[in-house]
């Protein structure tokens, strides 16, 4: 991490130190602090800048996605030139954010934060912050957070509504026991099926933020200790109190602290998980009402294959890697349309769908959201290049 000197204080941190409640003392704690934002769309782009401009330490940016002129319209960090270079979103983010505040590190990660990849993404941080758009991983954050004594700052948006919440190991309960399993809030509205307004989105970045400044610069007492729920069309907001651990959770009825004072909000309701499921059933039918229900894949795939929010796309992870230059000659020997850059290889496909190849196995198929389909079209064209070829040329 650079050094951050008294005279970068005084001068850009100015009007934040001559915030009473953070003054020098906790710009400097600011400093040190390390946080993880995983997920650099719309919120995740949003938290990384308020986080940077606050002067937070270190900033580590964890994205699986590449930039698309259907994200400019609310993912503030990106620009025409990152969806026409069709650069990753962490590494596209990495460079702004460099600009804005280069006294800080920032450090981008193009990966897929699962099972298999959260503990390096988790390494040496303070702070988790959820910038995500799906159920499943943000369960696994929870969990991961919870395992490892690390607050979780949850956010979600859909259409103009959305909410937040601290999740603080030993002192309130966990994601899962607020919001249920993956099968219980996958029909959760997501922007796929409600679309999403910028403001909300910089809504709800702003109160996640503002609670991970709280925390990093050592103003633990004023953490908001409730779940807040707003909805910016009809602008109504709702703030209920967070309840505390689970007794007999296995992720957080073990962690409860009976010497953690917990803060009573007198304008809040009492929360509980029914809260939660009635507010989302709520949501679903008002705003999805007349919509089909996309079938869910098989079982077997669902391991394999995730369909991405809003993006017609399929997630395939597949047990290999990729010399993204390699494939890159065959593809352009057999004609097809491609884009490449150092970190992602985009193809055209004859049938109108698209494959973007990531070096760590990871391929995304554009232009459909049948797992099943995806799975099939990466059996077709991601077999040994050279078979592939031949094939091919065969054919013509």
């Amino acid at each position: 991490m650079h050094e951050q000197t008294e005279d970068i204080w005084a001068d850009r941190y100015d009007r934040q130190i001559r915030f009473a409640p953070i003054g020098a003392k906790g710009q400097a704690r600011l400093a040190n602090m390390r946080a993880l934002i995983v997920g650099c769309g719309a919120l995740g782009a949003s938290l990384a800048q308020h986080l940077t401009r606050a002067g937070v330490g270190k900033v580590r940016i964890a994205d699986r996605d590449f930039v698309e002129p259907s994200n400019l319209q609310r993912q503030m960090l990106f620009h025409e030139a990152d969806a026409l270079a069709v650069l990753p979103k962490a590494v596209a983010a990495a460079e702004k954010l460099r600009a804005i505040n280069g006294s800080i590190e920032i450090e981008a990660l193009v990966t897929d934060v699962n099972s298999m990849t959260i503990t390096a993404a988790m390494e040496n941080v303070d702070l988790v912050l959820d910038g995500t758009d799906n159920a499943a991983t943000r369960l696994l954050l929870s969990e991961a957070c919870f395992a490892r004594n690390i607050p979780f700052i949850y956010g979600g948006v859909a259409g103009a509504e959305g909410m937040s919440a601290m999740l603080i190991p030993g002192q309130t309960a966990c994601l899962r026991c607020l919001i249920g399993d993956e099968a219980s809030v996958e029909e959760e509205l997501n922007c796929d099926t409600a679309g999403v307004l910028s403001a909300a989105v910089d809504f709800i970045a702003s109160l996640q933020a503002v609670e991970a400044i709280k925390w990093l610069s050592g103003n633990r007492n004023a953490v908001r200790k409730s779940w807040v729920v707003a909805d910016l069309w009809r602008f109504s907001v709702r703030e209920f109190t967070l309840p505390g651990c689970t007794p007999g959770c296995h992720i957080c009825g073990g962690l409860a602290d009976e010497n953690i004072v917990q803060l009573n909000l007198p304008r809040s309701e009492s929360i509980a998980r029914s809260d939660v499921l009635a507010h989302r059933e709520e949501r679903k039918h008002r705003l999805q009402a007349g919509t089909d229900e996309t079938p869910p894949a098989h079982a077997w795939s669902q391991t394999l294959a995730v369909a991405l929010c809003g993006r017609d796309s399929v997630q395939v992870t597949l047990p290999r890697t990729f010399q993204l230059e390699q494939w890159q000659v065959v593809f352009e020997r057999l004609g097809y349309e491609i884009k490449a850059n150092r970190y992602l290889l985009k193809i055209g496909l004859p049938d109108g769908e698209r494959l973007v190849l990531f070096p760590d196995g990871r391929v995304l198929v554009q232009g459909i959201i049948d797992a099943d389909k995806a799975l099939r079209i990466c059996v077709r064209y991601l077999t040994d290049p050279l078979e592939m070829q031949a094939e091919e040329e065969a054919r013509t």
